[in-house]
C-alpha cells in the first residue's frame, strides 16, 4: 500500500445535499446536508443569480439526523422527521421557514412516525405509524392548527401513506406484504371506506406498485409497476375500472418517476447497469399524445432523487457520480436550462485524484456473469490488495456513485470491487430471487467466485484479498469467512447477521414478516436458517475480524456482533470491536465515522502489509 496523500477526514469533508422541497411559491428549496457532521435542514433561493450571492441557511441545529424536509404547499411552514441516535424511530415536526419555531406533533418516542403528504390546502397531514403495535403501521390525519387527530385506517398489516387525491377527501395507501409485493388502496377520509386498486399482495411473485401520481384529468394514475414481468416499468392504472395498461417495456427498472401536482409533466429514470437515464415527458393530454422534453445531460452517475415545483416549472434532481459530491440540480422546463443549486465541497481534494469504476463482468459457479464496479488506482493496476465491498439489502444495488470509503482505500494502493451478487436489484425479478431462502448460500458463492477471478485475472495479489459489508452485506462477509476461510486475508463486518435465529427472534417487530420471505421464517425453516447461521461456523475462521456495531440498531441487533466478537475471542482469532452507543443501523455521525474508517484503515494495513 501507498502512503495516504488525503487523510481519511479529508474525504468525510465531501459533503453531499439531498432530499429537495421547493417552497409554494418555487423561490426557495429546502434540503438535507451533512456540512455539520449529520444531516440537517437547510434552504437556499432557486433563482441562479440570487445563489451567487446568499449562503445557504441552515435552519435546523438538533446534532441529530434529520429524515427529510416537506414545506406546505400554502403556509410558510415545513414537516420535519428526524430521530436520535440512529434509532429509526422518527418523529414529526414542524419548522418554520426562518427557523425560528421547531415544534413537535408527535409525543411517543417509541414509536416510529412515517410522514406521508400535505393536504392540498395546507391544513391537514397524514402519515403511518405503529403506535397502537410496534408491529403494524396505521394511517393518521391531523390538522396543523388544532391537533385534532384522526385514526383513517387501522389493520394489522404495513400501511403506508402515498399521499392525498388532488381533491383532499381521500388518501392513497400502500399495504406490504414483503419487500417485493404491496397492494394499493383509497381511503375515504369521510367514511373510512377503503376501495382496493391492485389485487391484494400474495402469492410468490413480484407485484410491487410504487410512486403512483394523478394524471392530468385525474382519472388514472402513473405508476411503476412489475406484476406479471421481470422489471419494474411505467404503467397506468384506470381509477374507474382499476385495469392497469403497461406504457414502457425494457430490459432495466424504471426505477424513479415523478409527476407535477397537476399531471401535466412526467419525469422518470431508467436504471441502466446502476447507471441512470432520465426521461422527461409533456403528458397534459395523456401518454398516449406525450411530447418528449429536452432535459439536462446528467451521465455517467446516478439520479438519487427527483421533485417539482408546486407549479410544475421546475424539477429538483439530485445526482451523484462517482468522482463529485451528490448536490441538486434544478432544471426550468420552460427555458430548458439547468443549474447547480448546491455545490458541497470536495473536501479540498482535486476531482481528478478521485476514481471512476469499470463496469466488470466476472464468471461463477453456476456459468452466469456478475455485474460488478471495479475501483483501481490510478498508477497501479495488476498484483494489488483488494477489498471486495460488498452491498446490503439484499434488495440493494452497488451503483456508480461517490463513496468516501472506497475512495480513500484506492488512494492508499487497493482496488476495491463492488459485486452486485445474485439476490441484487436492477436485474430483473429472476435475478433478484436467486438468492432466496434455501438459495441462500449461492449468493455467497459468487463472492467466492469473485475472489477467485480477481486472483486468476492478476488484479489482486492473491494474499491479499479482504471482504468487507454492512448490514446484509455483513452476514456476507461472516458467510464468506467461514465457507471459504483460505481466501481472505481479513474481513471487516459493519452491523451484519450473525445468527438468523436470534436476528429473526430480535429485530424490530414491524420488519420480521418483511424479512421472512427474503430469509425464510422460524417456524418452518428454522433448522435451515440455524444451517447457514455464521455463528455455528465459526471453528472455520482464520481471517482477522473488524466488527462495528451501533448500540440503537433496530434492524440488525447489536447482539448479532457481540455473539461473534465473543466467539471469536474464545478462539483467540484476531478480532477488533468498535460499538457506537450514539449510532444505529450504521454509522451517520461523522464524528463517529471518523473514529471507525482510519481504524479500519489501520487494522487492513496491519494484517495485509
Amino acid at each position: 500500500m501507498t502512503t495516504e496523500k488525503y487523510s481519511f477526514e479529508r474525504y468525510l469533508n465531501v459533503r453531499s445535499a439531498y432530499g429537495t422541497s421547493f417552497s409554494p411559491d418555487g423561490s426557495q428549496i429546502s434540503f438535507l446536508t451533512d456540512i455539520t457532521g449529520v444531516a440537517e435542514v437547510w434552504s437556499v433561493p432557486v433563482d441562479m443569480r440570487a445563489q451567487m450571492q446568499l449562503w445557504p441557511q441552515q435552519l435546523t441545529f438538533r446534532g441529530e439526523r434529520v429524515g427529510s424536509v416537506v414545506y406546505s404547499p400554502k403556509a410558510p411552514l415545513m414537516l420535519v422527521s428526524a430521530d436520535i441516535g440512529g434509532n429509526e424511530r422518527m418523529q414529526l415536526y414542524t419548522l418554520n421557514t426562518d427557523g425560528s419555531e421547531f415544534t413537535a406533533l408527535t409525543m411517543h418516542p417509541d414509536a416510529i412516525y412515517t410522514f406521508g403528504d400535505w393536504s392540498p390546502d395546507g391544513t391537514r397531514i397524514v402519515y403511518s405509524s405503529n403506535e397502537r403495535d410496534p408491529r403494524f403501521f396505521d394511517v393518521y390525519e391531523r390538522h396543523i392548527e388544532s391537533g385534532a387527530v384522526k385514526l383513517l385506517l387501522q389493520q394489522d398489516g404495513t400501511n403506508y401513506v402515498v399521499g392525498y387525491a388532488p381533491d383532499g377527501q381521500q388518501v392513497l395507501v400502500s399495504r406490504y406484504d414483503s419487500n417485493t409485493r404491496n397492494m394499493l388502496m383509497l381511503v375515504d377520509i369521510a367514511s373510512g371506506s377503503v376501495r382496493p386498486l391492485t389485487p391484494p399482495a400474495t402469492g410468490t411473485g413480484p407485484s410491487l406498485y410504487v410512486s403512483p401520481a394523478w394524471s392530468a384529468d385525474r382519472a388514472g394514475l402513473y405508476l411503476l409497476s412489475n406484476r406479471d414481468r421481470q422489471f419494474l416499468s411505467l404503467a397506468y392504472l384506470d381509477l374507474a375500472t382499476t385495469e392497469m395498461t403497461y406504457l414502457s417495456d425494457t430490459n432495466w427498472d424504471v426505477d424513479k418517476l415523478a409527476v407535477t401536482h397537476d399531471g401535466t409533466r412526467l419525469a422518470s429514470v431508467i436504471n441502466e447497469n446502476g447507471y441512470s437515464n432520465l426521461e422527461l415527458f409533456d403528458v397534459a393530454r395523456g401518454w398516449a399524445d406525450r411530447q418528449p422534453l429536452q432535459g439536462p445531460t446528467l451521465s455517467g452517475g446516478v439520479v438519487n432523487d427527483l421533485s417539482w415545483s408546486q407549479d410544475g416549472s421546475k424539477l429538483a434532481i439530485t445526482f451523484v457520480s462517482p468522482d463529485d459530491s451528490p448536490d441538486i440540480y434544478i432544471w426550468d422546463a420552460n427555458e430548458c436550462i439547468v443549474w447547480r443549486a448546491t455545490r458541497s465541497s470536495l473536501g479540498g481534494i482535486p476531482q481528478s485524484a478521485f476514481v471512476r469504476p469499470a463496469l466488470v463482468q466476472y464468471p461463477t459457479f453456476d456459468g452466469r456473469e456478475i455485474p460488478a464496479f471495479l475501483y483501481l488506482p490510478h498508477d497501479k493496476q495488476r498484483g494489488l490488495p483488494i477489498v471486495i465491498n460488498v452491498h446490503g439489502g439484499p434488495e440493494g444495488q452497488a451503483l456508480p456513485i461517490f463513496n468516501p470509503v472506497n475512495q480513500y482505500l484506492v488512494q492508499r494502493g487497493y482496488g476495491v470491487l463492488a459485486p452486485n451478487v445474485r439476490g441484487s436489484v436492477g436485474y430483473g425479478y429472476e435475478y433478484q430471487s436467486l438468492d432466496d431462502v434455501r438459495l441462500r448460500m449461492d449468493s455467497v458463492k459468487d463472492l467466492q467466485h469473485a475472489a477467485l477471478w480477481l486472483r486468476e485475472s492478476g488484479i489482486a495479489n492473491p494474499r491479499q484479498i479482504v471482504v468487507m459489508g454492512g448490514s446484509y452485506g455483513g452476514f456476507m462477509v461472516l458467510a464468506a469467512v467461514t465457507n471459504y476461510p483460505d481466501l481472505w486475508a481479513a474481513a471487516v463486518d459493519i452491523v451484519g447477521i450473525a445468527n438468523f435465529v436470534t436476528f429473526l427472534e430480535n429485530t424490530g417487530p414491524w420488519r420480521r414478516k418483511l424479512r421472512e420471505s427474503e430469509y425464510g421464517s422460524l417456524e418452518q425453516d428454522r433448522e435451515f436458517l440455524e444451517q447457514i447461521s455464521p455463528i455455528h461456523k465459526v471453528d472455520a475462521i482464520k481471517a482477522p475480524m473488524f466488527v462495528i456495531h451501533g448500540a440503537n440498531d433496530p434492524r440488525v441487533p447489536v447482539g448479532e456482533a457481540e455473539q461473534i466478537v465473543q466467539a471469536l475471542k474464545q478462539r483467540n482469532v484476531p478480532v477488533e470491536y468498535l460499538r457506537f452507543e450514539d449510532e444505529g443501523h450504521g454509522l451517520i455521525k461523522r464524528s463517529n465515522r471518523l473514529v471507525a474508517y482510519p481504524a479500519i484503515a489501520r487494522f487492513l494495513d496491519q494484517h495485509l502489509g
